[in-house]
């Protein structure tokens, strides 16, 4: 359709004026938005932009037993451990010769002058440590977990957990290895799906003196891409746990009853001396002993019967054969009728029987026995022995116990991590072990939580950037392209117009209101040259072209109007004949 140039001119004044420069003339959307902040989008779906100046990293003054942000002086408290990985019942042997830096990220850098920790090796066994300048006693205290973790190459297998190690005399860092006695595990842990956030902890059995590892069940999944992301492990003295992520929360609950294997043994236990006497009957339901085979019931009948009744189809090609020699096949180059035998063609499926009913000898089909019964075998009762499931009688567990108190972990000497992975360059930063919420907040708030709108902005940088497509017209805007905004809002009208007049003026009002300033302006233009009589010659060409062009314009949309009332009218009239037949 042909736009008529006097209604465009409107629409494009019209257009342009409806839509000025308002309100935010970047369009940034959610720019103030981080994790944390109690928002309902995700980050996923909320823009970022890259400032123009990116933030610089100082240090932070927060105190607690243990913080880290790998300045200068690191390399005095950590210690890279060269020892064997203990393989116990495996013939492997490995040692941890992975390498450690500390540097400044390389991908999605958003905080100038912050370094990491690095893990530089990809499939290698990486193992560093620091010592605690005291150690942290958890006992009667509130117990937070913090750090940063970045996958500068993402990770497809390999661990980023943490391990803090129990406080003994023989804690040696040139000899951390797996084998070493660890307190709590807290994490991300990645391998094909695989994919979860470590919290374990290791529980002593105060009647047996001997640990066992207590797993979270139904674990957080970790975020695996390329960006900062900060997890956060919180034991409160009344035994309940918070892991967040990016600070939201993402677990909660009990250490008593959220855990595999259970802290607490049960109080009862099945007697390892109880068996299973030898008259039990366990049986619930038995062959009745009283029930008979019927007289009639032949257990030799065959299962299908040759089909009486069945007839030769009248197109079945009983002299046809199924298969023919291929017609297409020849005859290989390299065939030696003296070496190879007589060569002879492939056969194909005879292409006559798909057009039959059939070929080669005809014989009746098999059809189901309307007397088969099957060998007879005596109905099942309910067994008048039966005495019920057997299970060993509960005794006392000599075991147990009860620790009301989980959360009183053994003291922490030092913190370690002690990684295989696939991928090179897995990072961490921004340790906080202590005992204060508050204050790992204000480190994240700090540190974390500057870099991530930064990193996610100079991710979200490198992705082409598509333009959404409006989902109506109604959702165009002049300002996008002023073309498709005047074409879709014309096409528009006159759609709706010939329908229904009035449903067309209230969808689109955009097109009578210029069609109506329009006419004002043909109105002024008229006067000023019918009024003095010495209106330039160019006025005057200029009034009589656009009063053409206005009355083209009336014509169309009189047109549409007429149109569709005559159509409403004809559908009315059409409707009130069906109501009264």
């Amino acid at each position: 359709m042909h736009l008529n140039s006097a209604v465009a001119a409107a629409l494009l004044a019209t257009g342009a004026q409806a839509h000025g420069f308002h309100g935010n003339p970047h369009g940034f959307v959610g720019q103030d938005h981080v994790p944390g902040t109690g928002s309902s989008s995700s980050s996923a779906s909320v823009s970022y932009t890259v400032p123009a100046e990116l933030p610089t990293f100082t240090p932070s003054n927060i105190k607690a037993p243990f913080v880290e942000q790998f300045t200068s002086g690191w390399d005095s408290r950590w210690k890279a451990s060269h020892a064997k990985k203990d393989t116990k019942g495996s013939e492997e042997e490995w040692a941890y010769v992975g390498e450690w830096s500390v540097e400044e990220p390389y991908i999605y850098n958003g905080l100038v002058g912050s370094k990491n920790l690095v893990a530089k090796n990809a499939a290698a066994h990486h193992a560093i440590s620091a010592k605690f300048p005291k150690a942290i006693d958890p006992k009667d205290k509130t117990l937070v977990v913090q750090y940063e973790v970045k996958l500068q190459k993402g990770l497809d297998c390999g661990g980023a957990y943490m391990k803090l190690l129990r406080d003994t005399k023989a804690l040696h860092q040139e000899e951390f290895s797996n084998a070493s006695p660890y307190v709590i595990m807290f994490g991300p842990d990645k391998c094909g799906h695989t994919n979860k956030v470590h919290f374990i902890f290791n529980h002593k059995n105060p009647i047996t003196g001997e640990y066992e590892e207590k797993h979270l069940s139904a674990p957080p999944q970790a975020e695996i891409d390329k960006i900062s992301h900060l997890y956060t492990l919180i034991v409160q003295p009344n035994n309940t746990f918070t892991i967040q992520k990016d600070g939201e929360t993402v677990r909660e609950g009990s250490l008593l009853d959220q855990f595999a294997p259970a802290v607490n043994p049960d109080k009862e236990i099945d007697d390892p001396k109880d068996t299973k006497p030898e008259d039990w009957v366990d049986d619930a339901r038995i062959p009745d002993p009283e029930a008979t085979k019927p007289e009639d019931w032949d257990e030799d009948a065959p299962f299908e019967i040759v089909d009486e009744e069945a007839t030769k189809p009248e197109d079945w090609l009983e002299d046809e054969p199924t298969t023919v020699p291929d017609p297409e096949a020849q005859k290989p180059e390299d065939w030696d009728d003296e070496e190879d035998g007589d060569w002879i063609a492939p056969t194909v499926p005879n292409p006559k029987c798909a057009e039959a009913s059939g070929c080669g000898p005809w014989t009746k089909p098999m059809v189901k026995n309307p007397e088969y019964k099957g060998p007879w075998t005596a109905p099942y009762i309910d067994n008048p022995a039966y005495k019920g499931v057997w299970a060993p009688r509960k005794i006392a567990n000599p075991d147990y116990f009860e620790d009301k108190t989980p959360a009183n972990f053994e003291p922490m000497g030092a913190i370690g991590f002690e990684l295989w992975t696939m991928q090179a360059d897995v990072s961490f930063d921004n340790i906080y072990i202590g005992h204060s919420v508050d204050d790992a907040k204000k480190l994240a708030d700090e540190t974390f939580f500057v870099k991530f709108p930064v990193e996610k902005a100079l991710e979200q940088a490198e992705k082409p950037k598509e333009a959404p497509k409006p989902a109506s017209p109604s959702d165009l805007k002049f300002l996008d392209d002023p073309i498709i905004y005047i074409k879709e809002k014309l096409d528009l009208f006159l759609t709706l117009a010939a329908k229904d007049p009035i449903e067309a003026i209230k969808f689109v009002p955009e097109v009578p209101t210029a069609f109506g300033g329009l006419i004002v302006t043909i109105i002024a233009l008229t006067t000023l040259l019918t009024s003095g009589g010495g209106a330039p010659a160019a006025a005057k060409k200029a009034a009589t072209d656009a009063k053409e062009k206005a009355k083209d314009a009336k014509d169309k949309v009189a047109e549409a109007v007429s149109t569709g009332a005559e159509g409403a009218k004809g559908e009315a009239s059409k409707r009130a004949t069906r109501s009264s037949s």
